[in-house]
């Protein structure tokens, strides 16, 4: 039941000759004749009371939207975001009942009072609600409610920077419970406009959600490109700038392994500021393609998000895989060539499918070899790879290895000359008394 001095002063303005001023008067000073327990009915009856025919038809379509602006701003006074989500629900029914339409809400407010007279109110009127929602941790329901304000009616003047500020609130909304699909949607409205808007903080939160889109759909490389980027912005506090260069490192770290992954990691590690993340040891080890120990992979999957963590199609991790693929780089390095069941023991697997991770990564282009799988080796060729698909199958030449062993035979047997040569020139009495030359 609403409040006795709020009925009382409602029924003095609607008898008032300038209801107008009447009911400025009122909403300007409305915590002075509302309490916090009543503010919700105080607030529906005043709605209620600005939108009713009679007094409509007195106060005509300006004075209207000028106190419907007061009543949100007397609305939000009471920082009370569930009598926001109530009194923004309350009032589009209302505008809608009083336009002679179906009743309306938050989710499904009707065209005639999102485009027609009072646009603008209905448009602060679903962000008031969508505020509340936030501040509940409502993050789906604040999505919709901000989908829902009109931003492309004729009655309406939005500007690009108005309407990159609504997609991206949705967006953020919707990362908020992972819903990347949904998020996804507003982020390609938002590459149409985002060209258009010079504001920096909008810019920045764009590139901020498309990272996180990137990261959510596992597409890390470009991820971590766009977090290293962020982090470099001077817009962000110390403590956030770290914070994105963190999340770079671990997309760079989760990514395939390969050159372009080694190119990043490369950025990454270079940067000064690196050593002083929780994950540097990691980066450093993958850095320079060293082995990776299970405790250290353990301890680096804690600060992971879900979805970083998630299993993929042959039942695997993300990061196992990740890992995986980056020892299996690290063992090209120590080898030449290593037998499937070797190579499985080392990487943690079966031969089977130590032998098709393999496969799978020279195919790629991410690692250079061949496999021969009647003697079930893997011979590694320790050029770098290029990342084209294809690029990674290294030919059999016949005689490689003897060449190679002659050429080594060879060089030894230079080196050895060349000492001795040396030796003979500075001494030459030790050499004639005891090297037969």
């Amino acid at each position: 039941m609403a409040n006795p001095k709020v009925t009382e002063a409602l029924a003095q303005v609607q008898s008032s000759p300038d209801p107008a001023a009447a009911f400025e008067n009122l909403l300007t000073n409305f915590q002075s004749v509302s309490t916090p327990q009543t503010a919700l009915e105080d607030l529906k009856a005043t709605i209620e009371a600005i939108s009713n025919g009679h007094t409509s038809s007195q106060l005509g379509v300006v004075a209207q939207r000028s106190l419907l602006n007061s009543f949100i701003a007397a609305a939000r006074s009471f920082n009370n975001p569930e009598l926001w989500v109530s009194v923004a629900n309350h009032a589009l029914e209302t505008l809608s009942a009083a336009s002679g339409q179906a009743s309306a809400s938050v989710s499904t407010a009707t065209s005639a009072t999102t485009s027609g007279t009072f646009a603008d109110q209905v448009a602060a009127l679903l962000e008031l609600a969508a505020d509340g929602y936030e501040a509940n941790e409502d993050n789906v329901a604040a999505a919709r409610a901000l989908s829902e304000i009109p931003l492309d009616s004729s009655q309406r003047r939005v500007s690009p920077e108005d309407r990159v500020r609504v997609w991206v609130r949705i967006v953020r909304n919707y990362l908020e419970v992972d819903d990347t699909t949904a998020a996804e949607t507003y982020l390609n409205k938002l590459k149409n406009v985002i060209y258009q808007v010079a504001d920096p903080t909008l810019n920045l939160h764009f590139r901020l959600s498309q990272a996180r889109i990137q990261d959510a759909k596992r597409e890390f490389l470009p991820a971590s490109q766009a977090y290293h980027e962020i982090s470099l912005s001077p817009a962000i506090s110390e403590d956030e700038r770290l914070h994105t260069l963190s999340m770079a490192v671990k997309c760079a770290i989760l990514a395939p392994a390969g050159p372009l992954r080694s190119r990043v990691l490369g950025r990454l590690f270079k940067d000064e500021r690196s050593p002083n993340l929780p994950e540097f040891g990691m980066l450093e080890k993958m850095f320079f393609d060293r082995l990776l120990a299970a405790s250290e992979v353990q301890k680096f999957a804690e600060g992971l998000a879900p979805h970083q963590l998630a299993t993929t199609a042959d039942g695997s991790t993300v990061l196992a895989r990740a890992v995986v693929e980056h020892n299996l780089l690290g063992v090209s390095r120590l080898y030449s060539n290593i037998g499937f069941d070797a190579l499985g023991e080392l990487l943690g697997l079966g031969a089977d499918r130590a032998e098709d991770t393999t496969a799978k990564m020279i195919e790629q282009g991410r690692l250079v070899g061949r496999i021969d799988q009647i003697e079930r080796i893997i011979w590694f060729e320790h050029g770098e790879a290029s990342g084209e698909k294809g690029s990674g199958r290294a030919e059999v030449t016949v005689g490689k290895e003897m060449r190679r062993w002659d050429a080594n035979v060879q060089s030894l047997a230079e080196e050895v000359e060349n000492v001795t040569n040396a030796l003979q020139r500075e001494f030459p009495e030790f050499v004639a008394a005891n090297l037969v030359v």
